[in-house]
């Protein structure tokens, strides 16, 4: 099917879900929390609303805590300014001109949303990526207007970050009545979850018909909150592009391990106490966690209460939320992770390693031979392996254990981005579908980025995507009129992965042979 062929449906999909923006709304709504102003609706109906607490601030004595109930407020709270982003440091060049404010009192949400009065529509749950170190929800490319024309209710969110986020101690743990510390950030998401269970009706949602959403991070996220008891009933459906908990870089810590990395932090700034830690100002906590010649590893923990077990533990008693899945990866992610994986071996170094005897069987999928090639397959590699494996890992898990549908794609379009946008050195390298390249498409508004060059491509990928995005979002299933269909993924028979790009199109998995020998020589 042509692209032009497709054109007609979205434009009709795009109609019948804009609301009429004559139809009004009071002057200000009430939250949990007190009266917000209700946002200025534009000409079609949507209406966006910033900065609205989910949680109290976690600051002073409640640093490191479970995010506490929002504290109330009297008056009007304004609808019309992004929070600040919580504290982090300057890591990602797609991230940082979007950080324009930092602070810890950043627990807050935004909601997108062109629901008429009375309406009910699907909520769309996003969660940022940016290696749990980074990120917002008020980023330009996750701007929701475009999605929520096409009939959901766009949720974005900050959580806390890095050693904020994921500050394991004796004495947290102590402190807790669940004696568990370490996963602040999920906690963080599933109090904005908790939330939008309270408010979506509020604003046109559906607290009944919420997906969770998320990137990199952000999909390794939503794996986790589908293991997650403390989240269970607060979604419906589940997205996750480029990223699980079914990693292939190391374990989640034990809550013990955990712990050690934050006795050893705390010392580095002169004392192991919490009331001390406390005491410091976020700027000390940020230096000490990125100061030269430190590694502190704060990541998630299996804290018994937030994560009673991996994902790959939960999913194989099938004690996960079974729940429709959608997810894949993007044709090179590779091109952005290659560096440290072969900075000091070549890829034969790397296969042999890895695969041993086997590496024969290896080379036969990663060919070495000649050079060109064998750069093309260091990419190839990387990507599998930080972000293919974990990802159909994943997939593969809940075909086996849940009765829920399971939809994979693979992300091929790769957009005309400026010579050196990742810098001048790399210039003359291709990095074709990189790594969170999708983020744009998904949000349908690739014109965001206006430094790459756009054209009626863009646009109808973008159109394409974010059209099965939403029709999952609405009822499990990504089919709709006028799209290319989309099977749900067998394991057992020939599994079908959805090619999404110019030439959108269901094919025989094309990686299953690198996958099933990489899942062989990896454990889970």
């Amino acid at each position: 099917m042509t692209l032009r062929a497709l054109a007609l449906p979205f434009v009709a999909l795009a109609l019948l879900a804009a609301p009429a923006a004559a139809q009004s709304l009071p002057k200000t709504l009430r939250v949990t929390g007190g009266e917000i102003a209700a946002a200025p609706a534009a000409p079609d109906g949507v209406r966006v609303y910033k900065g609205l607490p989910y949680a109290a601030p976690p600051v002073g004595e409640r640093r490191w805590r479970p995010p506490g109930p929002v504290q109330p407020w009297t008056g009007v709270r304004p609808t019309d300014a992004y929070a600040p982003n919580c504290v982090q440091p300057k890591r990602y060049g797609d991230i940082d001109p979007f950080t324009p404010s930092m602070s810890e009192d950043c627990l807050y949400l935004n909601v997108t949303t062109a629901a008429k009065p009375g309406q009910a529509l699907p909520v769309f749950f996003w969660i940022h990526g940016g290696g749990y170190g980074a990120g917002s929800g008020s980023e330009p490319r996750h701007d929701g207007e475009a999605l929520a024309r096409k009939g959901v209710v766009v949720v974005t969110i900050n959580y806390r970050l890095g050693v904020f986020g994921f500050m394991a101690h004796p004495e947290l743990t102590a402190e807790s009545p669940q004696r568990a510390s370490g996963d602040q950030a999920f906690s963080d998401m599933i109090a904005a979850l908790r939330w939008v269970k309270a408010n979506a009706r509020t604003f046109g949602g559906d607290p009944d018909n919420v997906t969770i959403v998320g990137e990199s991070a952000g999909s390794d996220a939503v794996s986790r909150m589908m293991i997650s008891p403390q989240a269970r009933g607060l979604f419906h459906r589940a997205i996750g592009e480029s990223g699980s908990a079914f990693g292939t870089m190391g374990d989640d810590q034990t809550l013990a391990q955990g712990e050690a990395v934050g006795l050893a932090f705390a010392k580095s700034l002169g004392g192991d106490d919490l009331a001390r830690l406390r005491a410091r100002s976020s700027a000390e906590i940020l230096a000490a966690w990125t100061a030269p010649n430190t590694d502190f590893a704060f990541g998630p923990t299996l804290d018994g209460w937030i994560l009673p077990a991996s994902a790959a533990q939960a999913f194989a008693t099938g004690a996960q939320a079974d729940v429709p899945l959608l997810t894949g990866w993007n044709r090179d992610e590779g091109s952005l992770m290659e560096g440290g994986m072969f900075a000091t071996r070549s890829l034969q170094q790397v296969l042999a390693e890895r695969f041993g005897p086997r590496v024969g069987q290896a080379l036969a999928l990663y060919p070495a031979d000649p050079p060109v090639t064998a750069r093309a397959s260091q990419q190839t590699y990387a990507g599998d392996v930080r972000m293919g494996l974990p990802t159909w890992r994943w997939a593969m898990a809940q075909t086996r254990s849940g009765k829920s549908p399971v939809y994979v794609y693979r992300f091929d379009h790769a957009p005309k981005i400026p010579a050196d946008w990742f810098g001048a050195a790399n210039r003359d390298k291709r990095f074709g579908a990189f790594h969170s390249a999708d983020i744009v498409y998904v949000f349908d508004h690739p014109e965001i980025m206006t430094a790459w060059t756009t054209d009626s491509t863009d646009r109808r990928v973008a159109d394409l995507m974010s059209s099965y995005w939403v029709n999952f979002a609405r009822t499990g299933d990504p089919n709709g009129p006028g799209l290319p269909p989309w099977t749900p993924y067998m394991p057992d028979s020939s599994p079908k992965k959805l090619l999404i790009g110019p030439d959108t199109r269901l094919v025989a998995d094309p990686d299953i042979a690198r996958l099933l020998l990489l899942d062989s020589a990896s454990p889970p």
